[in-house]
């Protein structure tokens, strides 16, 4: 980790990159461990560095930035004397090389992706801390722009233990600390590492809702120099048996009220526009049980009458 002029313990108060959906896992994450934290919105690195000193921030969280947005906040924050709560800078750096990053991960002993055209591909969130320790958590496959499920359907138990193996070796190689999403592709009935992503993607909530982790707050938690947690609810990514099943959906604002319930959940900042989007995680204990109550939540968030059969015995 880049040298630090605050000691990260002693945290008070943050500044979060980016707006809407972007910033609102971080936000809710520092208001979880008790930091105060203010909006920075999307300005400029030097606009932010000059927001954080003003309002006497200790640290800058990145939000859902990318590689290459990151990379440049954190040199911002290094040569500002402030914290960033994200990877180094050097492991930046080779996040936004591939060729490096493969070449690593290849050295550690991961096995490379196969060039075939159109092969799928999934996406194993890891926590790490600093001591060594990683976890990986539930893999998730994106099946649409505005949809993912995890776990992948199309990964068998021993695979599903392999990726997380894989992907807790790579972590250790890189000398990860705090958050990053490790991506494979699956051709061939092979896994190979692609890339991966640092921080938060948006699609944390599908292994949090599945886990029993809050991602946001372990990645702050695990860049401040803190341990590693393990989920409560045992170790379900990897372990034997099924995790259970979620699904994300991207939805623009809807005509009705979603009313909640087991299994449900809505990422939606309190300030929105008329074009803004929201996140809808359903849960349950298989796909079948997830989809009904999908069903239930789609048909709220779109004002449509929901009503059974009047037999209340």
């Amino acid at each position: 980790m880049q040298s630090l002029r605050f000691d990260p313990l002693r945290w008070q108060r943050l500044l979060v990159a980016g707006s809407g959906l972007g910033a609102l896992r971080a936000g809710q994450a520092c208001s979880e461990l008790g930091l105060a934290w203010h909006a920075g919105g999307c300005l400029a690195d030097d606009a932010l560095i000059a927001r954080a000193r003003e309002l006497g921030c200790d640290a800058l969280h990145p939000g859902e930035a990318t590689a290459t947005q990151q990379r440049s906040l954190a040199r911002a924050c290094v040569s500002a004397g402030l914290a960033f709560v994200g990877s180094s800078t050097s492991l930046l750096d080779t996040m936004c090389d591939g060729d490096a990053a493969r070449h690593l991960m290849r050295d550690a002993g991961l096995p490379l992706a196969e060039p075939v055209p159109s092969a799928p591909c999934v996406h194993l969130p890891v926590l790490a801390d600093n001591r060594g320790q990683a976890l990986a958590l539930v893999e998730h496959e994106r099946m649409a722009d505005d949809f993912a499920v995890a776990p992948s359907e199309r990964l068998t138990p021993e695979q599903r233990a392999y990726l997380g193996q894989l992907a807790v070796l790579g972590a250790r190689a890189l000398g990860l600390v705090g958050l990053a999403t490790l991506s494979f592709t699956l051709a061939n009935n092979r896994l190979g590492f692609v890339d991966m992503r640092p921080g938060l993607t948006g699609h944390e909530g599908l292994a949090e809702v599945l886990s029993g982790l809050d991602l946001a707050v372990e990645q702050i938690r695990l860049v401040r120099g803190e341990r590693l947690r393990r989920p409560r609810v045992g170790h379900m990514g990897h372990g034997p048996g099924r995790p259970g099943h979620a699904s994300l959906r991207q939805l623009p604002l809807g005509k009705g009220l979603l009313c909640g319930g087991p299994g449900v959940r809505l990422d939606r900042p309190a300030a929105v526009a008329d074009d803004a989007w929201v996140r809808l995680l359903v849960w349950g204990r298989d796909a079948a049980e997830a989809r009904r109550r999908e069903r239930r939540a789609l048909a709220e968030w779109h004002g449509e009458v929901v009503s059974g059969n009047g037999d209340m015995g």
